[in-house]
C-alpha cells in the first residue's frame, strides 16, 4: 500500500460516510466531538474481525466493509438501540492494494448509509489483516434490552432463521457442494448478515431478556441462562429451518448448524406470557419463532418431538487464548 496514513483516511474514509447534525467534529482530529439526545443512554460496543479467524481471507472486501459493521449492528439491536456513531481502527498488511481498500470502504459505507450510522474517527495501521469498529447507539432511559431478567415461564423466541451461515461457511470451505443459487444465498447469510433493529426496538417494552447470536444458539442463549440464573428447553421441532438447510442436510445435521454453528446475528429473546398479545403485535408473522421455554431447572436441555434429549457435538464457537501458566502476569 503506497499510500500514507492520512492519505487513507482522506481518500476512502473521511468525506464518504453519512453526516450528523449531532456530530460536532468527526474525523480529522485526536477526538471527535458529539451531542447525544436529551433522555437518551449510550449504547456503546466494539467487535475485532481478523482474517483467518472470522472470515476467509479471500473473501471479498466489500463483504468484509459490510460485515464490520453489521456485527456492530447487531450488537446494537440486541439492546434496543438505535445506532449513531462509529470510530474504525484498521489495520492492514503492507501490500495491501488501493483497489482493496475501495472496495471495503464501499462495503463499509453501504451498510452505514442504510442506517445513517457516522464515521467520526478511528486509526490505520499495517499488520496482519484486522478490523476493530467501535459502535455507539442511543436508547430511551432505562428501556435498553438485557441478557438478565428472564424468569421461567418465559417464551424463547428467534428471529430469522438459524444455520444458514454455518451452511454458507462450510460451502465455502468446499466441504459441501450445493447448487448455486443455494450456494449465494447461504454465503450471502455469511458474509452480510442482517441487523435485526427493528425488531430489537420494538422489543423495548416486551422482552425480558435478549441477546444477538453470534457464536451459536447454544452458546449464546447460555448466556442470557447464566445471567439470569434460570435453565431452559428447546425444541428442535420448533427451530426455524430454511428450506435450503432442509434439503441439502440430514434433519440432526440442520439442527447442529442452527444449535452452534454461530454467525447467523438473529436476535434470541424471552418473553413473558402476559406479552405474547404485544409481541403478535409488534413483530411481523412469520419473522420471528418460539423456540423453547425458561425453566427453573439450571442447565439448556435440547428435546427432540418425542421428547428425547439431542446433545450438540458442539457448543458454539469459543475465543480461546494460550496463556501461559507459568507468566506472573496473567
Amino acid at each position: 500500500m503506497s499510500l500514507h496514513e492520512f492519505e487513507v483516511i482522506a481518500r476512502y474514509f473521511s468525506q464518504t460516510f453519512p453526516h450528523r447534525a449531532d456530530v460536532i467534529f468527526g474525523v480529522g482530529d485526536d477526538a471527535a466531538l458529539c451531542v447525544a439526545p436529551n433522555g437518551m443512554q449510550l449504547a456503546i460496543a466494539i467487535d475485532t474481525l481478523v482474517a483467518g479467524v472470522h472470515f476467509p481471507p479471500e473473501t471479498d472486501p466489500k463483504d468484509i466493509g459490510y460485515k464490520a459493521l453489521a456485527v456492530n449492528l447487531s450488537d446494537m439491536a440486541a439492546m434496543g438501540a438505535t445506532p449513531a456513531w462509529m470510530t474504525l481502527a484498521l489495520t492492514c498488511p503492507p501490500d495491501t492494494h488501493e483497489n482493496w481498500l475501495a472496495h471495503f470502504s464501499y462495503g463499509l459505507r453501504e451498510l452505514a448509509e442504510c442506517y445513517q450510522v457516522s464515521l467520526i474517527g478511528g486509526d490505520t495501521t499495517t499488520g496482519p489483516l484486522t478490523i476493530t469498529i467501535q459502535i455507539t447507539g442511543f436508547v430511551p432511559a432505562q428501556m435498553a434490552l438485557h441478557r438478565h431478567g428472564a424468569q421461567p415461564g418465559d417464551g424463547i423466541y428467534v428471529t430469522g432463521t438459524l444455520g444458514d451461515a454455518g451452511l454458507g461457511l462450510a460451502s465455502i470451505q468446499q466441504q459441501l457442494h450445493l447448487p448455486v443459487l443455494a450456494r449465494h444465498q447461504v454465503e450471502s447469510r455469511l458474509n452480510r448478515p442482517t441487523p435485526r433493529l427493528r425488531e430489537g426496538q420494538a422489543l423495548r417494552e416486551i422482552a425480558s431478556s435478549a441477546i444477538d447470536i453470534s457464536d451459536g444458539l447454544v452458546a449464546d442463549l447460555g448466556h442470557i441462562l447464566a445471567a439470569s440464573q434460570v435453565g431452559a428447553s428447546i425444541y428442535l421441532n420448533q427451530l426455524p429451518l430454511s428450506t435450503i438447510l432442509r434439503e441439502q442436510l440430514s434433519l440432526e445435521a440442520a439442527w447442529q448448524l442452527a444449535l452452534s454453528a454461530g454467525d447467523d446475528y438473529e436476535l434470541c429473546f424471552t418473553v413473558p406470557q402476559h406479552q405474547e398479545s404485544a409481541l403478535s403485535k409488534a413483530l411481523v408473522t412469520g419473522s420471528y419463532t418460539r423456540i423453547g421455554m425458561i425453566e427453573t431447572l439450571p442447565g439448556l436441555r435440547c428435546v427432540n418431538a418425542s421428547g428425547q434429549p439431542f446433545i450438540p457435538k458442539s457448543k458454539g464457537y469459543q475465543h480461546s487464548f494460550n496463556l501461559n501458566p507459568d507468566d506472573p502476569d496473567n
